[in-house]
Formats: structure tokens, sequence, C-alpha cells
């Protein structure tokens, strides 16, 4: 921590397999600091849980950037400083976590702590959270990498709505637009949330790290594979042919039991 009101993350393991780590800011509504940033980027890089859980605490998600306190005459400096580095590596560090990773949003999401829900691969809400992105209130261009994430979720029409209205929703809305794949009663988030860990952390590990390493590469390739990609791409499917894995998960969905990953 830099300071005394530095934000925090703390890291827990609510059930086998499953990381969980939470983001503590209570002054300021979860805001992210370069505390939490470099945090988020140093855990997800030690983890080796089949599943990360990132939520809040209390209450509170996020309210994107911490930007209210910096100096005046380098703001401009800080405030790019802060969203080129630290946040932009926090941020990879969630996209390219090898295993799943699930935002539980148990309090609102907005402008940077909403980008950092997008970077999981899937997402949860509380039934009466608000959801916003308010670079057009704050006179912000957005990063180019920030606006894809969410052209990839919601499509272009639906991002034009949140970035150029300045737009905030509720949880409800949110999922008729694909923002978030599910809203939960608030008393239940996190017993739904630990529920979808656990089933996902009980998948195959190398089905899990494969099929999300194939996900990122055609959202990001789009249309056309690169020749060196899909000969990648089509490697790990080969490969997965001849796993002690695959062989296991065919035995055990025949003979109806549980499978038994060994990782290879």
């Amino acid at each position: 921590m830099s300071s005394s009101s530095a934000g925090r993350v703390e890291l827990d393991e609510p059930t086998a397999g499953v990381a969980r780590l939470r983001i503590v800011n209570p002054a300021k509504r979860g805001a992210l600091d370069h505390a939490i940033l470099s945090a988020l980027a140093r855990h997800l890089a030690r983890l080796d849980a089949r599943c990360v859980l990132i939520t809040g605490k209390d209450g509170t998600f996020s309210a994107g950037y911490d930007i209210g306190n910096l100096a005046e005459e380098a703001f401009a400096e800080e405030a790019e400083r802060l969203v080129a580095h630290p946040f932009a590596a926090a941020l990879e560090a969630i996209e390219s976590y090898p295993y799943p990773t699930l935002a539980v949003l148990n309090g609102h999401a907005i402008g940077g702590g909403l980008e950092m829900a997008m970077a999981c691969d899937l997402r949860l809400a509380a039934a009466g959270i608000k959801l916003g992105m308010p670079p057009a209130k704050l006179g912000l261009v957005y990063s180019h990498t920030g606006v894809r994430r969410f052209i990839e979720a919601i499509g272009a029409p639906r991002t034009r709505e949140l970035f150029l209205v300045g737009r905030t929703i509720d949880a409800r809305t949110a999922a008729t637009w694909g923002l978030v794949n599910a809203v939960v009663e608030p008393a239940l988030l996190e017993r739904r949330a630990l529920a979808l860990a656990r089933e996902i952390a009980d998948n195959a590990p190398l089905a899990q790290v494969g099929n999300k390493r194939v996900i990122r590469a055609v959202l990001e390739a789009g249309t056309t594979l690169e020749p060196d990609l899909e000969r990648e791409l089509i490697e790990l499917r080969r490969r997965c042919f001849s796993s002690e894995d695959f062989r296991e998960g065919v035995r055990a969905f025949a003979e109806k039991r549980q499978p038994r990953w060994v990782g290879r």
C-alpha cells in the first residue's frame, strides 16, 4: 500500500479449487487505485485455482478509476499513468488467467469497475445494482481495447448507448443486453456464485484452458485466423484427443460417475 488510505485486495479460498479476490476500498466505493490494481495483477500471476471469483465487500463492488485525488498540477499525466499501466496490467492479468474467471457484482459497477467485470469470463449481478459507463459525462475518450470488450459482449448499438449517452442501467436490463449472465437476489448472490464456481472448478482443466484460449483467439482474430494461430488452435484440439483427461471424461460419462481429472 502506498498510503493508509489505499485500497486493498483480500484473497481467500472459499471452496476447493476456487480463489476469491475481494476489492476493499469502502471510503471510495471500491474505486480502483494503484494498490488494488497492482494486487490484482500480482495475485493472478501466482494463483493456480481452477476458478477465480472477483468481487467486492459489504455491498460495494467498484465505482471505477480512483482519479478523485490526483494532483491538479499533474492531473493529465497522473490520470494517464493510472489508466495506461496498472489498470491495463490488471485487466490483462484477468483476461490471460488460464482458467475461468467470474465477476460477482455485489454492488454498483461503474466505469473502470464495469470494464474490469467485462474482462472476466462470466458475470453475476445482484438485483438492484446499477451498471454504467460515464466517460461522456467526464470528458474522457475511452480506450479502444475497453470499447472492444463491450462490443464483443453486447454489440455496437448497445455500446453506443452506454458510451454516447453515458447511460446507467439496472442489473435486469444489463442481463437482457448480455452485459451480465444472470441476476441474483442479494441475499443469495454469494451462495449462487460459489455453486457456479464449484461447478466450473470441477470441469476438466485441460478443456477449460483450451476452450478459454480458443474463445479469446477467435474474438481477437475476427473473421479470419492467421495461419500460425489456426495451426496452434488445431494442435490444441488434436492434443486433447490423446489426453488422459479426455479418455477419463468419456469413461466417466459412460459409467455415469464423476470424472477424476489428472490435468494431462
